[in-house]
């Protein structure tokens, strides 16, 4: 009995001697902002690799390598980090890293060190991971296991992380063993493209490697710490690495590091480990303002504060700005719990009454602790002083290049990347390249609501005044609920009433899209006519869009006017009559394009922004299109209406005339 307890024991300890460890496999992308097949490939790579089936497997470092050219936004990806990131792809020659494969293409992978086809795939290119390949690679067990845990230091300036490593086996590296640490960004959101690939929204992108060695010309030599070659079964190794936050870290509470262990003999990637985002100690955050446009000489301000740090924040200093300048500071005191939001009112602040766009910002100060993350404490928002009211219609049709147009305001109260926009590839009934755009497609803030604002206008006269638009929109799926509506306000924006709403299938034009929308045929567009009954009066009218993450929304031809104005001049807009005005901007010759659905008399008027008739001409129409051509010579520069009116009904249009 005791010979055969002490065979179980010396098999029990064989057993022992060769048990491994479960494997955490590390997926290295290599991609980049100018590379255009990087961001059709990046979307699908992110979901696979963020399903709850993956991420106890497998865990990512994206290198945003200038393939195939480098950015040249000194705040891209690549160029803040450009050091690391080329050490990592390049040839040892450069000197760099010098993966076997060569990395000479994006975007393109490493597994564990390894090509991806190794554990399965048809090829290393990122569209073709998949379920079974991260499972098989992640089925190889490993010599090592790795806990790697991580804390703020005093100032939020840095992560101090702590690295234990304790071998399962004995093993012995065939080269240099390394642990290597790397700081990444889980999500980072730029509000423009940071290369000219169209991509915005990055995951797990490589900010920064800990320790590295640096020459004299500024490259990366070495990346990593050096851990013995040989181990023994139970044996551990334990370090420290203070990782000092770079400047130009867009989000401190978005930080992670990844590490993992690297035999430089053979450059298998032994064992990988996380130590994932987790909150700071202290951190406010300015979510938004709201501020209504107004008639009088001051506003209240609604701020939106949130409390993005681990502990309460019990005091704080909140600095108004109008226009730039300073107000008086703001003490608050009160107990805002982590993850806690709170809305506060500063009151009443006076504000400039010239007419037109203004801006409202604030900056939070002097919290009870310091705060760790300097970046988000301020948000900024743009609102309306309605002081006078312009008599001449709007007629917008995005053609000149600033954005917004004269007299127009954008609202964006979260500062969010999605925001109202100008276009030069699509415009109504494609008889322009020129429109507004609204991108729910990147909005992924679901409810977040933004506002295009018109000039302030008087639309007084005998009958309802009339607005129309043109609009194309696709669903991203079936159940895609974007919004657009239209409110109207006749007390200087205290209130405003809804003239005007349709969302998901009643806004959709044509069939959903999965990828980003851009209408490209005429049966895309549609006109939309509001007639504002009881607006007959100065008021101020907005499009606000509710996004639901669908796709995009396009607007053009914004035509807003009073059937029946003072002036006489008859304004009545109908869809039997199509318009064009081109060139615009013009200079001594301007052609007006009417497509017209039957002969039928008309009047062609220019007008200035004084509500001058300019040029009068009576014009015969033939079914179809007709191109009238106006002399400009004599004209001074400036922006002019030009109104076509036929005896089936009249069309408003901006043109601008440069001399």
């Amino acid at each position: 009995m005791k010979k055969n307890l002490l065979l179980f024991a010396a098999a029990l300890a064989g057993t022992t001697m060769l048990a491994q460890t479960p494997r955490l496999s590390l997926y290295e992308e290599f991609t980049g902002e100018t590379c255009p097949p990087c961001a059709s490939t990046n979307p699908g790579l992110n979901a696979i690799l963020s399903s709850p089936t993956n991420t106890p497997k497998i865990i990512a470092i994206k290198w945003q390598v200038p393939i195939p050219s480098a950015p040249s936004n000194t705040w891209s990806l690549y160029q803040t980090d450009k050091a690391d990131i080329d050490w990592r792809w390049r040839s040892s020659s450069y000197p760099g890293y010098g993966y076997t494969p060569a990395i000479n293409s994006a975007p393109s992978s490493k597994i564990d060190g390894q090509e991806a086809t190794v554990f399965g795939a048809s090829s290393s290119h990122p569209a073709n991971l998949n379920n079974s390949v991260i499972s098989s690679a992640q089925s190889v067990m490993s010599p090592f296991a790795v806990t790697m845990t991580r804390d703020w230091d005093a100032t939020g300036s840095a992560v101090v992380v702590t690295v234990n490593i304790q071998a399962s086996m004995n093993y012995t590296a065939t080269g240099a063993l390394m642990f290597r640490t790397v700081m990444v960004e889980r999500l980072v959101t730029f509000s423009v493209q940071s290369g000219t690939n169209g991509e915005k929204v990055f995951e797990d992108p490589a900010i920064a490697a800990f320790p590295t060695t640096v020459n004299s010309s500024g490259k990366v030599t070495s990346m990593g710490q050096s851990i013995p070659t040989a181990w023994t079964n139970g044996q551990t190794h334990t370090f420290t690495l203070n990782c000092t936050i770079p400047a130009y870290v867009r989000n401190k509470a978005e930080i992670a590091m990844v590490g993992f262990i690297q035999d430089d003999g053979n450059q298998k990637v032994m064992q990988a480990v996380r130590a994932d985002k987790t909150p700071l100690t202290n951190d406010a955050v300015a979510v938004s303002a709201n501020v209504n446009a107004t008639c009088s000489n001051t506003i209240s301000p609604n701020l939106n504060i949130m409390n993005n740090g681990a502990n309460a924040i019990t005091a704080m200093t909140i600095t108004p700005y109008i226009d730039g300048l300073a107000g008086t500071p703001y003490t608050w005191s009160g107990s805002l719990a982590a993850s806690a939001s709170t809305v506060l009112n500063l009151g009443t602040l006076n504000t400039p009454t010239t007419a037109g766009a203004h801006t409202f910002s604030y900056n939070i100060t002097a919290i009870n602790a310091t705060d760790f993350n300097l970046k988000n404490n301020s948000a900024k928002i743009t609102y309306v002083v309605a002081s006078s009211y312009q008599g001449s219609p709007v007629a917008e049709g995005f053609v000149v290049s600033a954005f917004p147009p004269a007299g127009f305001t954008v609202i964006n109260p979260n500062s969010g990347t999605a925001a109202w926009s100008r276009v030069s590839n699509t415009g109504g009934y494609m008889l322009t390249s020129d429109a507004a755009k609204y991108d729910f497609f990147n909005n992924s803030v679901v409810g977040d609501q933004d506002e295009l604002i018109l000039p302030p206008i008087d639309l007084s006269g005998s009958s309802a005044p009339e607005l129309d638009f043109d609009i194309a929109y696709a669903q991203r799926n079936a159940n895609s609920n974007d919004k657009l509506e239209v409110f109207v306000s006749d007390d200087c924006g205290a209130n405003w009433s809804s003239v005007f709403m349709q969302s998901g299938s009643a806004l959709t034009i044509t069939n959903p899209q999965v990828t980003a929308y851009t209408p490209n045929t005429t049966n895309e567009w549609r006109t939309e006519m509001v007639t504002l009954t009881g607006y007959a009066k100065q008021v101020l009218v907005k499009f606000v869009t509710t996004s639901d993450n669908g796709n995009n929304l396009y607007l053009d031809n914004i035509n807003l006017y009073q059937s029946s104005p003072a002036t006489g001049i008859k304004s009545q807009l109908k869809e039997n009559a199509i318009v064009a005005v081109y060139p615009n901007p013009a200079s001594e010759q301007l052609n007006v394009r009417v497509n017209a659905d039957g002969q039928q008399n008309g009047r062609i008027s220019v007008i200035n922004n004084l509500g001058q008739v300019m040029i009068e001409k009576s014009v015969s129409l033939n079914g179809g299109v007709n191109v009238v051509k106006l002399d400009l010579n004599g004209y001074s520069t400036g922006v002019y209406s030009v109104i076509v009116n036929t005896n089936k009904g009249t069309v408003v249009k901006k043109v601008t005339i440069n001399k």
